[in-house]
Parts: C-alpha cells; structure tokens; sequence
C-alpha cells in the first residue's frame, strides 16, 4: 500500500529511534556489567592485543597465525558467555535487543522493505482509521453466539437466528483462510443491531495481524472522498482515493446510510467494478434489503455483488437492545 512521504517518513524515524535505543541499551549494559565483572574487561584487552599479535606474525609469513587467531578468540568468547549464564544473563546479553532480527531493526532487508516495514505501514493507517481500538473489543476472541436465538426461524432458509450466525462465522474464516489464494468478497445485509459490522470487524482483525492492508470505511465517508477527488485538479489523485483501489481489503460499512443519488450510485459502481478487476477483495454490510439495493443502486451495482460476493443475510433480535437491557450471557462455542 502506498505511503505518503509524511507517513513513510514517519517510519523512518521511528526505526531510527528503535536503534538508538538499542545502542542506548548495550551501552547501559556493557557499563553495568564490566563494572561488576572486571574480567571481561580484561577479556576485551587480551581479544585485542592477540589479535594484533597474531596479526603481526600472519604478515610475517606464519601460516598457523590465523588458526591459533581463532582458537585463542573462540575460547575468549566462550569464557565471556560463561561469565554471563553463571551470573543469570544470557549469553547474548550484549547484542541489541532487536523488535526484528531479520531486519535488525531497519525496516529493510538488502533494498527490498522487510515485513515488519510493510506491517508497521498497515499499523500506521490501521491506526489513523480509528480502527485499532475497535478491533481490541470487535474480533472472534470476543464474538459471542449468546445474543442469537435458537428458536427464532427464517421461513424461507429454516434456519435459526443462531444457526445463520454460525453459518456466516464460517464462511468469514474460510474467507480468511483463503484470502491469499482464492479472490473472494462478502456482503452483509439485515436488520440494524445484529452483528454484521462486527463480524466484518473480526475479519478485519484477523487480516491485519496478518500483514495485510485493511481499510474501513463508512459508506459516507467512502462517497467523500469520491467527491472530493472528482474536483481535484487533473492528476491530482488523493492518497485517499488510490488506497481505495490498492489496499488488498476495502470494508464499506452501512451502505445506505449516505445519501443516494446518480453521483454516488455511479462511483460505487466504479469502485466495486475497479476492485473485481484488480482481484481486490471487498466486505460490504448494508441495512437494506436485497430489493432496496437494486432500487437504490441500479440493476448494474446489484449485478456485480450477486454475481462476485458471497451473500449473507443475518436476522435476529438487536443484540446493541439485549445488552442494553442487560441480557448479556456467556458466550456459546461453536
């Protein structure tokens, strides 16, 4: 996902303060400990001065110069890690204490950006949306079937309110367990209060500790930022607006909430059919009924959900009610 010179710069700064924190650290340590230790001082000083000596006499001609280096060096450096377990410390107590060790620390790896460099870009956004809060309460750790009847019946699926919920937790899992290998979307729809932003916030959650990039969006603020880039001057497309079309998860969430005209009918058409084509997958969760989004959206909008998303209707009583009224209970597995 593409970063802003601000953003990426950002992350610069905050690898560079990881590694003077590090040196900082061995620092204290190596202080700390050879005062304790004097030996490994004098570890440090006969490390040198072989290596000199022995490094005189490589030029000298001795060919057994470099062998003896080592064997000298290796039971130095055997007697200095001694020091340290005896004592309670590990033996790699003086080497920085890095976040990431294939990296060091710098965010690259040779000239391409290692993974902890593309996850910390997804924190940097997953965090400017507001959304890491939100998913600490919002994932499956956290979801409970509790709030779902298992009395209450679909006439037309003859599934219970709990069993569709079942359902659908299966489908967002194997949603996710597919998500690098098989192009896939979902669209949520039913009844406000029944759990459909929070399910798309568990998939969420999921994939953005995966390392992907997620972005959520409410269906107002998706069609601003359409708007806004429509009177933008030419070529001068927002951050914003790309991210929409790159990042690997695009979440629209209460589709049906801003208000609707041809404008935002046309852009949420370009949007959806953009996203097919790039094999960019999309979560989309909408009070409207599958009728409303047809005479909302157009025949063409509604043509490319049911053809490219899995459909998941949920019913049942509104759980934000029941925990209002205080019917919570515990969570049922499943």
């Amino acid at each position: 996902m593409a970063l802003s010179n601000t953003q990426y710069n950002t992350l610069i700064r905050r690898y560079e303060a990881k590694q003077l924190e590090n040196q900082h650290i061995v620092m204290e340590r190596i202080q700390s400990l050879y005062r304790k230790f004097p030996r490994l001082t004098e570890i440090d000083t006969s490390i040198s001065s072989r290596s000199v000596a022995q490094g005189r006499k490589l030029i000298d001609g001795d060919d057994t110069a470099l062998s003896q280096l080592r064997k000298e060096l290796s039971a130095l450096t055997a007697e200095k890690k001694q020091i340290l377990t005896s004592h309670g410390y590990p033996e790699n107590y003086f080497e920085p204490p890095y976040q990431c060790p294939d990296c060091k620390d710098t965010g690259y790896i040779g000239r391409e950006k290692c993974h902890c460099f593309k996850q910390a870009a997804i924190d940097l956004v997953y965090t400017q949306s507001n959304l890491r809060q939100v998913l600490e309460q919002e994932n499956f750790q956290n979801f409970s079937y509790s709030y779902y009847s298992d009395s209450l019946t679909n006439p037309s699926t003859g599934m219970t309110s709990l069993d569709t919920a079942k359902h659908a937790v299966s489908l967002c899992k194997d949603f996710i367990d597919g998500f690098d290998n098989e192009f896939k979307n979902l669209f949520f729809y039913g009844d406000t209060g029944i759990g459909k932003t929070y399910l798309s916030n568990c998939v969420s959650k999921e994939l953005l500790d995966s390392g992907h990039s997620v972005i959520y969006f409410s269906a107002s603020s998706l069609f601003h930022i359409f708007e806004k880039n429509v009177f933008r001057k030419a070529g001068d497309v927002s951050e914003d607006y790309q991210n929409i079309f790159e990042c690997d998860l695009l979440i629209i969430d209460d589709l049906g909430t801003e208000l609707s005209n041809s404008f935002t009918t046309s852009q949420l058409f370009l949007c959806l059919n953009e996203r097919i084509l790039r094999q960019k997958s999309t979560i989309i969760s909408t009070n409207l009924s599958l009728r409303q989004l047809v005479d909302t959206y157009s025949e063409r909008v509604f043509s490319r959900i049911s053809s490219n998303y899995t459909v998941i209707k949920l019913f049942g009583n509104d759980i934000r009610l029941q925990k209002k009224l205080g019917q919570d209970r515990p969570p049922i597995s499943g």
